[in-house]
């Protein structure tokens, strides 16, 4: 071989060479390439799809004694199971909803993710006990979907000062939904029974003169339903802290405000509430309160909504519109309206809070989760507008089509279930906010049916006396002061039934005395300090 033959054959050798590794090398980059695309395309998947082939079963909590809904075989139960992979377990509460938690906490046995209303203490107690985790963390590790989900100002609103959410509420709505919706109304209302109320002349009830004589002329007119004695009035269950209907709804119906000239106004003690707990004891000691309204649970409660034994109610109306449902399927003139209740003596308009950015529940994973990325993975589902629409209407096709606009319709006999059984719905179907733990109200608006007759007037009623005023909505969780708070709470639900069950007016006001005297006594200044400082920090956080 000739030097040139030789050069030429370790040259076409190199060359040779070059080429397989440059083949080789253009191969490893397209695999390369390949499999960066396809861990791409699998980021761009929110997690619940990737686990929808592997069944498993989350236990969920429900902080509530009337909550009884089980996962089952209905539509929506099934959907969710199919496209996530995932069964609900709930676990509810047969007695005191405090215990039952404390006990879950002590032994170390909570369950996946946990359902709580907001401004329940057990919240804190959760997170500052490490009992939960921070859901910015889990969808950082597990899920980036869930950022495409939640809504950025409740995510603000709900991020502490460590930096992370620990909880996401459902039912909440932000300044922006109240800018964009002309029709985001109160829950708070003053309900009558439609067909006594107009035989005995619908009176004017709002000074309490008025209501008393109205609720004296309802006993004369039906002083039974069937064979069960007419009840007064219906308020919310009498609990360690005091009334709902009383503490808070009331006070909104007689506009008492929050704070004035710069100062948390104290509305326990404004001389308009007092006058009307008042008027409400003279009714237990003439004979037309029954011991029941303290004893009664919302179970109680519902079942005599649904027999329309109540004259009146201070009650939030959408908490009874299965029983209004039931009502209308049976009597239509024996439903609940919504008419002007208590007013102060000013004759100011109600001021009633529409929902705030608090919302009303939230939910949290607990650290005992068995699988944790699966619980944010669920929780994204439902956030998600996929996840809203069936929660909300249910299946295209089934429970609702669309119409040319895009909008569902609910089918006929769908909404004729849902008006005459929501029992039956619910085992069936099982939309409608059957699911309601991360019900997102804001969102469904654009998917809300006609409102249905007995349910439309009271919430359509509440309209001009809505406001938004969630900076008012707050919770202490400063420990020292939180605990000061929570016994004047304490004190005030051991109270408030003996004020309404004293026999004389003067032992009304020496009762009432000593509350005001112990409530100095455990540090009330120390909360009205807090409370201000809350509110106004509330007040920049909104802007």
């Amino acid at each position: 071989m000739t030097t040139h033959q030789s050069i030429r054959h370790r040259t076409s050798k190199h060359i040779y060479v070059f080429s397989i590794i440059f083949v080789i090398a253009i191969l490893s980059l397209s695999a390369c390439k390949s499999n960066n695309e396809q861990i791409s395309s699998q980021e761009d998947i929110p997690a619940w799809e990737k686990y929808a082939t592997e069944e498993i079963t989350l236990s969920w909590y429900v902080h509530f004694s009337w909550f009884s809904t089980t996962w089952g075989d209905n539509l929506v139960a099934k959907t969710i199971t199919e496209e996530t992979g995932v069964s609900i377990d709930f676990i509810t509460v047969a007695g005191n909803e405090g215990e039952k938690l404390a006990s879950m906490i002590s032994s170390n046995s909570l369950p996946d993710i946990i359902t709580i209303g907001f401004w329940e203490p057990q919240v804190e107690e959760l997170i500052l006990g490490g009992f939960v985790y921070a859901l910015n963390e889990l969808a950082d590790e597990y899920d980036f979907y869930f950022w495409e989900v939640a809504q950025k100002q409740r995510i603000a609103w709900y991020t502490r000062s460590d930096g992370n959410i620990y909880a996401y509420p459902n039912s909440s709505f932000t300044p922006d939904d109240y800018e964009e919706n002309d029709k985001i109304g109160s829950n708070q209302s003053f309900l009558v029974r439609a067909d006594i109320y107009e035989a005995i002349g619908s009176p004017d009830m709002t000074t309490a003169e008025g209501f008393k004589t109205a609720i004296i002329d309802a006993f004369a007119y039906m002083p039974y339903v069937g064979d069960k004695p007419l009840l007064a009035i219906g308020l919310s269950e009498f609990n360690q802290g005091g009334n709902h209907s009383l503490d808070e709804i009331l006070m909104n119906f007689l506009a008492i405000p929050f704070e004035k000239d710069g100062r948390i106004y104290d509305r326990v003690a404004d001389p308009d509430y007092i006058k009307w707990l008042k008027v409400l004891r003279e009714l237990y000691a003439e004979g037309y309160i029954s011991n029941e309204l303290f004893v009664d649970r919302r179970v109680q409660m519902a079942e005599k909504v649904a027999e329309g034994r109540y004259f009146c109610m201070l009650y939030q109306h959408a908490d009874i519109a299965d029983q209004q449902l039931y009502l209308y399927s049976n009597n239509v003139n024996g439903t609940y309206i919504a008419i002007d209740g208590p007013m102060n003596s000013n004759r100011d308009m109600h001021t009633l809070p529409g929902t705030g950015i608090n919302g009303w529940t939230v939910t949290m994973i607990s650290k005992s989760c068995q699988d944790p990325q699966r619980a944010i993975a669920l929780m994204s589902y439902m956030m998600s507008e996929h996840g809203q629409k069936i929660l909300f209407c249910g299946i295209e096709g089934i429970t609702y089509d669309n119409d040319e606009n895009g909008k569902p319709i609910v089918r006929e006999h769908i909404r004729e279930l849902l008006s005459h059984d929501r029992a039956q719905y619910n085992s069936l179907y099982g939309a409608d906010n059957t699911y309601w733990m991360l019900q997102d109200n804001a969102m469904q608006l654009k998917w809300q049916q006609p409102p249905q007759a007995p349910l439309a007037q009271p919430r359509e009623w509440t309209y001009p006396y809505t406001r938004y005023i969630p900076q008012y909505d707050i919770v202490i969780s400063e420990p020292e002061v939180a605990d000061v708070n929570w016994k004047i709470r304490e004190e005030w639900g051991s109270l408030l039934p003996l004020l309404l069950t004293a026999p004389t007016e003067d032992e009304f006001d020496i009762l009432y005395a000593q509350y005001l005297e112990k409530r100095m006594e455990y540090g009330y200044e120390l909360v009205l300090a807090e409370w201000l400082r809350l509110f106004e920090e509330a007040k920049q956080r909104l802007g």
